[in-house]
């Protein structure tokens, strides 16, 4: 089997050159499933894993607009719709400068296997374009998205494809794709989610992730006896990710202690409290500004500039119990992931996607903490993206308590099947595997029962 894998990674590198994020994706993965194609050859005969890995369908076209000073600019729109088998694609749009190829099909292939995960009826997809919002007016904003859904609104719709926020994409942006969506397609549709709450959004989509992770962590500490009381808990990224993270770890009765963006990150040893919090948010949500202004505001906090020449993120060097790697992918690699095993951590759950490299995850694996990786820790803010969808066909909105207990219940089968999968074939306590196979097993028997498409 061990054959199998290298071959069949080999063949997926020479055809997707330059991928590297993808490549890491499907390495992961491929590596747990050789457990499972061990003992049902029916998924090796039948090319599952070869299928899986190629994209259904794969759009890209060009994003033209016009700034402020009347110029025009040119950007690039993706859209990855990775696998339908098991419903409509469903998975975010990522408007960052990083976004290319590669990083789409890496978002899109993990989320295939999220959102089986989630017990949901929606496949996975990605998208997005290397626009970046940042700096730019909210006009400018409104035509980069206009023309951005004016090519998009072809390809998705409620039942086809349904696209959701990601970094760089929040509720300003949702809001403009999908008045163009609406204006073009003459029809209210649940075609987005993450949309506002007075024109079908969903209650507690903005948290989701956030506490969904913060869940994830809680049931994995079950496993221990423990709970999220008393632990303190390193954080990083500043959106709604880390944002709700942070509320969710207070309800709990935890203590965050850092938050980060891309210039630095604050350690505040006193612990963020719910004023802080709200100080945070208003800062990244409303005034867009900087998290150093956090440590000006609150002067017992430490400010860090980000230092690339260092090797290593001083934010994951800090005694504490749990973390929460929130920002981006493969934020975390080998020495970080000694730095956080040697400062006492013991729990990690990804509230980002792929956020700790190859060589971190092993480290993690190795030392026997409860680590949970982002497709099965992260999963709750496409269950929620999934509830809306429920809703948005339903004509009803739910309460706030109603999603927050589904997302809970969600979040509790997910860490159920990883712990089972797990156990079933031979890994006890490793989630990776857990997850990977939990969420391949039933998009690939969806897939076997469609026949060859």
């Amino acid at each position: 089997m061990v054959d199998y894998v290298n071959i069949f990674m080999s063949r997926l590198q020479a055809k997707n050159p330059g991928e590297t994020e993808f490549l890491q994706a499907a390495q992961e993965v491929v590596e747990s499933l050789a457990l499972v194609l061990e003992r049902h050859p029916e998924y090796r005969s039948a090319k599952i894993l070869e299928r899986i890995v190629e994209p259904e369908r794969v759009i890209m076209f060009r994003v033209p607009w016009m700034d402020d000073q009347g110029e025009i600019q040119v950007n690039r729109g993706f859209r990855i719709e990775m696998n339908s088998a098991i419903g409509p694609y469903k998975g975010g749009l990522r408007f960052h400068p990083s976004v290319n190829l590669g990083i789409l099909k890496f978002l899109a292939f993990e989320q295939v296997f999220k959102n089986s995960l989630t017990t949901l009826p929606i496949g996975g997809g990605k998208g997005g374009s290397d626009f970046d919002p940042k700096g730019k007016s909210d006009n400018e904003v409104m035509r980069f998205c206009q023309s951005f859904m004016t090519e998009l609104c072809r390809h998705v719709g409620p039942d086809t494809d349904v696209p959701a926020g990601d970094i760089g994409v929040g509720g300003r942006e949702i809001g403009f794709l999908f008045g163009q969506y609406k204006r073009i397609r003459n029809e209210f549709t649940g075609v987005l989610t993450g949309k506002g709450l007075n024109w079908g959004g969903s209650l507690i989509r903005p948290e989701a992730t956030g506490y969904g992770a913060v869940y994830f962590a809680a049931e994995m500490l079950t496993t221990r006896n423990e709970t999220m009381e008393g632990k303190t808990c390193l954080v990083s990224g500043s959106g709604n990710v880390a944002q709700y993270t942070i509320e969710k770890v207070l309800d709990l009765g935890g203590k965050a202690v850092t938050v980060s963006d891309s210039n630095g990150y604050i350690y505040d040893e006193e612990g963020i409290d719910r004023e802080k919090l709200a100080f945070i948010m208003n800062l990244k949500n409303v005034k867009r500004g900087r998290i150093k202004a956090y440590a000006e505001k609150y002067p017992k906090a430490v400010y860090t500039p980000l230092d690339q020449s260092q090797g290593s993120n001083p934010l994951w060097n800090h005694k504490a119990d749990c973390a929460f790697p929130s920002a981006t992918q493969n934020e975390i690699n080998t020495k970080d992931a000694q730095n956080l095993l040697n400062n006492g951590v013991y729990v990690i759950s990804e509230g980002a996607n792929m956020p700790t490299t190859p060589e971190g995850v092993k480290l993690f694996i190795d030392a026997g903490i409860l680590y949970g990786p982002g497709k099965a820790a992260n999963a709750g803010g496409v269950a929620v993206s999934g509830l809306e969808m429920a809703q948005n066909s339903m004509r009803l909105p739910w309460t706030r308590d109603e999603v927050d207990k589904r997302l809970n219940l969600i979040m509790r089968s997910i860490h159920t099947t990883c712990v089972e999968c797990a156990d079933r074939f031979g890994t006890p306590g490793n989630y990776v595997n857990g997850a990977n196979i939990g969420g391949f097993l039933k998009v690939a028997d969806a897939m076997m029962d469609q026949g060859l498409v």
